[in-house]
């Protein structure tokens, strides 16, 4: 596959995976959309896992990592698609652009690394002012709003942490072994809560619902993974982090496009300060280098 057609998948998978999300969960239980999506997903990674021959290693860090991301999958989205049961599913993936920001402050508190230079800790400032005004504006849409935000936000902090978590383990192993252990992990722990919470078989699910369902478990689990591991391993790092540029403002377009959510202007501001503080974040250690050698060669 081509790098320039594996990005344009991720793209297209990141852009639409929040609406599928919403749109999955009409006329039924969040938790039915998620166990299935997770369901599909799973059969789905064991059926490539067999067909590349992919090895499935099965040491005591390999299982470490299975748990970590399995637990890190049922986590995070319990939390999503709670969350995005009271929120416009652009602002999903506007709240996940923050994940490289958060991860590098995790990093800092939880590994000690120290990387967060002056700009970096600005561009921090700017993607949470521009959250709280998010947040703000949320207030107008009553509790509900607010704490389908929070909890997107909890989704994706305890994403990061997974992050510096599953670094930490340094399994080594493949990425499909990775992620098919993963959402094995996250159906067995979302079936068992579906029993414990007693949830009912929806009577009757719309054909949008089940289209939603049935895109996430194949394109927005294991193909979306895939695609964006295999930019990792052949795109440098600069362009894959563009991604997370572009997501956010086509989610939030394509959410006011198909499924009529409004843009404030609030958002709409709140979205520009985010998205200007994760370009500072990505770029602005690089502009402030060349700004020196211009200076200095001038």
């Amino acid at each position: 596959m081509s790098v320039p057609a594996a990005y344009l998948g991720v793209i297209i998978i990141w852009t639409t995976t929040p609406l599928a999300i919403k749109w999955s969960g009409e006329g039924s239980h969040f938790l039915f959309a998620l166990t299935a999506r997770m369901a599909i997903a799973a059969v789905l990674s064991l059926i490539l896992l067999r067909a590349t021959g992919a090895s499935f290693p099965w040491h005591r860090k390999a299982r470490a990592n299975y748990f970590a991301v399995g637990f890190s999958l049922y986590g995070v989205m319990t939390l999503v698609y709670w969350g995005a049961q009271y929120i416009p599913s652009g602002l999903i993936s506007l709240i996940f652009g923050l994940a490289p920001i958060a991860t590098a402050l995790l990093a800092t508190l939880l590994l000690g690394e120290n990387n967060l230079t002056p700009v970096k800790l600005f561009s921090m400032a700017m993607g949470l002012g521009g959250l709280m005004m998010v947040f703000s504006d949320s207030a107008l849409g009553g509790r509900q709003t607010s704490l389908g935000i929070a909890a997107v936000v909890a989704a994706m902090l305890l994403h990061c942490i997974s992050a510096v978590w599953i670094k930490q383990i340094d399994a080594d192993i493949p990425a499909l072994a990775s992620t098919a252990g993963g959402v094995i992990v996250a159906t067995f722990l979302l079936q068992s809560t579906w029993i414990a919470l007693d949830v009912r078989m929806p009577g009757q699910i719309s054909s949008k619902a089940i289209g939603s369902i049935i895109y996430l478990g194949l394109a927005g689990s294991v193909l979306g993974f895939s695609l964006y591991y295999y930019l990792l391993k052949h795109s440098e790092a600069t362009k894959v982090a563009l991604i997370t540029l572009i997501t956010p403002v086509s989610s939030l377009l394509l959410g006011n496009w198909l499924n009529a959510e409004a843009l404030s202007a609030s958002v709409i501001t709140g979205a520009s300060i985010i998205l200007s503080g994760l370009v500072l974040f990505q770029f602005g250690e690089g502009w402030l280098r060349w700004a020196k050698k211009v200076a200095i060669n001038t």
